[in-house]
């Protein structure tokens, strides 16, 4: 009797160092995770309408840094992008040719927009819609364009090696490579698999 209450204490020390060591090595894998596997991002403005509402949030998957056309991806914009700087002062808004060299340096700010040109694509925009090796793109997903200097550009580009053209959904409403150019790769964030709030919009990617 004597012996095993003794030995309780220790069984109760060793629950709770068991808890504590469980606890610890769940909250590792988690941020473990997040940093390098999958990330969350909240949607800050309307320039993926209809796809992605202001305030939604979405996950992205961090070990994807090649995107395929069409998807959509976080990533780091050149710096001056928010104030459409074109590394080619002869592209971009008010221009024939949208912009197709970015500034060379990677900007702290994140993004979010949808894959529309892969390395060594030719393409052209008219009406906010991308004419991509001759072809003009579908998806219900875009939104109408018609302001002339920022939704048609007449002149043919290409997407340099290693690097990727993005645009809004709502090519009337975003600020994308039209503006200041493609991304490298290295700017890649991860690509967007699933978007999980509101729950009335819970669903892929």
């Amino acid at each position: 009797m004597t012996v095993a209450q003794e030995k309780r204490p220790h069984g109760a020390i060793r629950q709770v160092l068991e808890l504590v060591v469980t606890v610890a090595i769940a909250i590792g894998l988690a941020l473990g995770i997040q940093a390098f596997i999958v990330k969350p991002y909240k949607i800050p403005s309307r320039s993926m309408v209809p796809t992605l509402e202001v305030g939604q949030r979405i996950l992205v998957n961090r070990l994807d840094t090649s995107p395929a056309l069409g998807d959509v991806v976080v990533f780091h914009p050149p710096t001056g992008a928010d104030q459409e700087i074109c590394g080619n002062p002869a592209q971009g808004a008010g221009h024939s040719a949208p912009c197709d060299q970015e500034t060379p340096a990677e900007s702290s700010e994140t993004f979010v927009k949808r894959v529309v040109g892969l390395p060594g694509d030719h393409l052209r925009i008219t009406s906010g819609h991308v004419w991509l090796n001759g072809k003009k793109e579908k998806g219900s997903y875009i939104q109408p364009c018609t302001i002339a200097s920022v939704c048609t550009f007449s002149k043919t580009i290409t997407v340099p090696a290693g690097e990727y053209y993005m645009m809004g959904d709502n090519r009337g409403d975003s600020d994308d490579s039209r503006f200041w150019g493609p991304i490298p790769q290295t700017w890649i964030i991860g690509v967007a698999f699933l978007t999980y709030w509101p729950i009335s919009r819970i669903g892929t990617l």
